[in-house]
């Protein structure tokens, strides 16, 4: 199980978040018929972020949620811009970035093969100082690559921020350590249980199978059919 040491204020915040993305149903409690995630994991719950982008008042919250952890965590003015890493953390950056008055970058997932043939869209300047930003992270696989592509285009990357951090799979934060990166984060499956357990989501059956699942990710991958470590 992953964890990342937090302070009353950010744990405060996780639970705001996890509320609000269970009020809109972008948590998904499915233990019958688990989910397979892009890494390979079986999971019974699933988090759709993207379902932020219809509820405005919701996704004002968790930007301003998010400004604010990224600047007490980071830094007022240690920060150049703030880059979206392709497809699903571009709108986040957006928002972010607008909230936070800073340049926004867009990182693709592979070079563009016409025009610039670009992988980093948006103004980057040698030396500048990049929070990654991405919806969610599971695994932070992806985290890493966008990272080297900021790194190779000559960007400073010490920082990615997500909404959304699974903190059960084993290896994300250590993923993150061993490429230089801190990885920050409003909410986690934790969270949300809390959460759904006070305010009645879910019936019994399925937050204990979530429950089960959060106390050994691996082996309940494994039991349903997933990967196994």
């Amino acid at each position: 199980m992953q964890s990342v040491s937090r302070t009353p204020e950010q744990r405060q915040a996780g639970l705001v978040t996890a509320r609000i993305l269970l009020e809109i149903g972008a948590i998904n409690f499915r233990p019958s018929e688990p989910y397979t995630l892009t890494s390979g994991w079986k999971s019974p719950v699933y988090v759709d972020l993207l379902r932020v982008i219809s509820f405005p008042r919701a996704r004002r919250k968790i930007i301003q949620l998010s400004a604010a952890e990224i600047t007490n965590s980071v830094g007022f003015e240690s920060i150049d811009a703030i880059a979206g890493g392709e497809t699903a953390g571009i709108p986040f950056a957006s928002w972010i970035s607008e909230e936070l008055s800073l340049p926004m970058l867009y990182v693709r997932k592979e070079r563009k093969e016409f025009g610039r043939n670009a992988q980093i869209e948006g103004r980057m300047r040698e030396g500048d100082r990049v929070v990654l930003v991405e919806d969610l992270a599971s695994d932070g696989a992806s985290k890493v690559d966008f990272c080297k592509a900021l790194r190779k285009a000559g960007a400073e990357v010490r920082h990615a921020f997500v909404v959304f951090f699974y903190g059960v799979f084993p290896g994300a934060v250590k993923t993150m350590e061993e490429v230089g990166m801190e990885i920050r984060y409003l909410a986690n499956w934790w969270d949300v249980l809390e959460v759904a357990e006070e305010m009645g989501y879910f019936d019994k059956p399925a937050l204990e199978e979530v429950r089960k699942f959060l106390h050994d990710p691996i082996g309940w991958s494994a039991h349903n059919g997933g990967r196994e470590g």
